[in-house]
């Protein structure tokens, strides 16, 4: 047997998931709470003597391969020249490194925004802003304020290639850890954030890694290969894209409901899919993320009951308002707190549907009627997505959540909001036994297998409420 240790160092638990590469399966999964405060090799201990456990025995593992959202995960402050422009083209190149953006900064940066950096403590900062052989002066001012700051963290930097040496220079003889990528805009309209999503990914496995205590399991795991949203990213593409021996899915939609936060993943062109139809903006990426911080679970379940308004989330959930605030004041006592109420079942049901709705609404595209000198003309800002195939749940609240089709369906285009470009009619799944990121670590050791064990987890959600009937909430 060739044998895979999958783990993810998540902000709550580290997850196990040990998998059988010949025989393209999973054989037990386990978990542990995540110390990464005190030392992470306990909690790493108690997973591993879980899974042992359930298996008779730990294996002789071939690839002990990690993934980490441990200490809150990796956080990063973009700056740029524009903000729809290279400042976007940098959020775009954090998220897809599975970054947790914490700050955007566009124009001249002052001392009131260096000031707001320092106090927003990031991990990375990536230093953007100009076409190469375009503005100059701005991201030279912006580099030496950077240089002259008390910021201690990493600076990748991936502006004008005129200028992008000089700004390296001056943050090296200012003691700065600089590092020099290529630009996120090289021209104007055109993104190239591959090599800077490929420099946060180096800088987080060369510095974050050692910075969050993650180094203290080098014993029990051969390698740290990335953040855990870059590894759930890397396994939706590898799902979409599908293997030399295995046809893809095509266009998906990946959702992924946590604490703190709720993400989503497409991988779509999502070019305008009707003719007459201008996009507007920057070219959206072939794989893109985005993380919504205010619609965690957990850590901002009342941010969720206030974006929907409370009157209307509270007759959702079948509660009195004077109901739902006294479980969101438990909520915020005990983060860890589950469901064991029916009307606690019934906000949790509430607050994963709401998450999915606003979430999803936020990544996928919008089109609207603009009146020109010509007449109207039909505008797409974003993406497309009207024409995905597959959407798949991920998480917590939907693999083991009371109504998964109710949560999931809130992905899909409606009548009441005709103007948002979310997908239409696509086949939905649940990642059962949470394997899409353990698809994304094993995609570069061994693609067949990967694609096989992750595609194996996702589960029809038809079939899935048939193996697990669970009481419906209204």
């Amino acid at each position: 047997m060739s044998a895979a240790l999958l783990i993810d160092f998540g902000s709550t638990y580290t997850k196990l998931r040990a998998v059988d590469l010949g025989a393209r399966r999973i054989l037990a999964t386990a978990q542990g709470p995540s110390t990464v405060t005190s030392d992470i090799t306990i909690g790493l201990d108690l997973a591993l003597a879980a899974l042992a456990a359930k298996l008779g025995h730990l294996p002789t593992f071939a690839h002990r391969l990690a993934s980490s959202s441990a200490a809150g995960g990796l956080r990063m402050v973009t700056i740029g020249l524009v903000k729809e422009l290279t400042a976007e083209a940098a959020r775009q190149a954090a998220l897809g490194a599975g970054a947790k953006l914490v700050g955007a900064f566009a124009y001249r940066l002052t001392a009131a925004d260096i000031g707001s950096i320092e106090t927003l403590a990031p991990d990375i900062i990536l230093l953007a802003g100009g076409t190469d052989g375009g503005n100059a002066e701005v991201v030279r001012h912006n580099g030496k304020r950077l240089a002259a700051s008390g910021l201690q963290c990493p600076i990748i930097v991936a502006c004008n290639r005129d200028v992008a040496e000089e700004v390296v220079e001056g943050l090296t003889s200012a003691a700065k850890n600089a590092v020099l990528t290529r630009n996120v805009m090289p021209a104007f309209g055109v993104l190239e954030i591959a090599p800077a999503r490929e420099a946060i990914r180096e800088v987080f496995i060369a510095r974050i890694v050692h910075a969050k205590g993650i180094d203290r399991a080098a014993a029990q795991v051969d390698a740290v290969l990335m953040p855990t949203p870059a590894a759930v990213m890397e396994g939706a593409r590898l799902l979409s894209e599908g293997t030399e021996r295995h046809s893809g899915l095509g266009d998906l939609l990946v959702v992924d409901i946590g604490g703190a936060t709720t993400d989503v993943h497409s991988v779509a062109v999502g070019a305008p899919r009707r003719d007459g139809v201008v996009q507007y903006g920057l070219p959206e990426p072939f794989v893109k993320r985005t993380v919504e911080g205010d619609l965690g679970m957990r850590h901002n379940a009342r941010a969720i009951v206030q974006a929907a308004s409370s009157s209307a989330f509270a007759v959702r959930a079948g509660l009195t308002e004077a109901e739902l605030e006294a479980m969101l004041d438990a909520i915020e006592d005990n983060v860890e707190r589950l469901p064991t109420s029916p009307h606690e079942v019934a906000l949790d049901e509430a607050l994963a549907w709401t998450a999915v709705r606003i979430a999803v609404g936020r990544h996928a595209g919008t089109s609207e009627i603009v009146q020109t000198v010509q007449g109207p003309v039909t505008m797409q800002r974003g993406k497309d997505l009207s024409g995905v195939t597959t959407v798949i749940g991920t998480g917590g609240p939907l693999a083991h959540g009371a109504t998964p089709a109710s949560v999931l369906k809130a992905a899909l285009a409606d009548a009441t909001d005709p103007f948002s470009l979310r997908p239409v009619r696509p086949a939905l799944y649940i990642d059962a036994d949470y394997l899409l990121y353990a698809g994304g670590l094993l995609s570069a050791i061994d693609p067949d297998a990967a694609f096989e064990i992750a595609r194996a987890s996702l589960r029809p959600l038809e079939e899935r409420e048939a193996d697990e009937p669970r009481s419906q909430i209204a």
